[in-house]
């Protein structure tokens, strides 16, 4: 897994201390990982930031509770799958992401069926991309 064909677009900021020191915690691990803030506003305006800051090259994979429930050892292997491509994570604001957009997505993730604060959807998914990296190394920090 190449950390550098990943990226982060993420609706709002990260407000709480905790919630940022473990995102850079795990950004240190996943040299080449971008996160991308984009500015919080109606669903709609979120949809085209997130267009607009979407590389041509890119495919969207949104967070979304609707979405596909992998273990960590599947998801690794469905990011292995996708080695060739370069992926841009989606995490919309509060109020979701459009049917627009999901409908514009390679394919959709959900992290639980539980709804999780962006922010901390955020540190979950970056800790799934560290660990997904961590399973197909054969590193122990992955224990089945």
């Amino acid at each position: 897994m190449n950390p550098s064909r990943l990226r982060i677009l993420a609706v709002g900021k990260v407000r709480r201390r905790w919630v940022q020191e473990g995102i850079d915690l795990y950004r240190k691990r996943l040299p080449g990982l971008q996160i991308q803030e984009l500015r919080d506003g109606t669903r709609e305006k979120e949809a085209d930031a997130i267009r607009a800051a979407r590389r041509p090259d890119e495919q969207l994979v949104v967070l979304t509770e609707e979405g596909d429930n992998f273990g960590s050892v599947s998801f690794a292997q469905k990011i292995e799958q996708a080695s060739h491509e370069r992926i841009a994570f989606v995490i919309g604001g509060a109020d979701g992401i459009t049917d627009a957009l999901k409908a514009e997505a390679r394919w959709q993730l959900s992290l639980s069926p539980m709804t999780f604060p962006h922010e901390l959807a955020r540190l979950l998914l970056i800790e799934q991309l560290f660990r997904a990296q961590a399973i197909l190394q054969g590193s122990p920090y992955h224990r089945a």
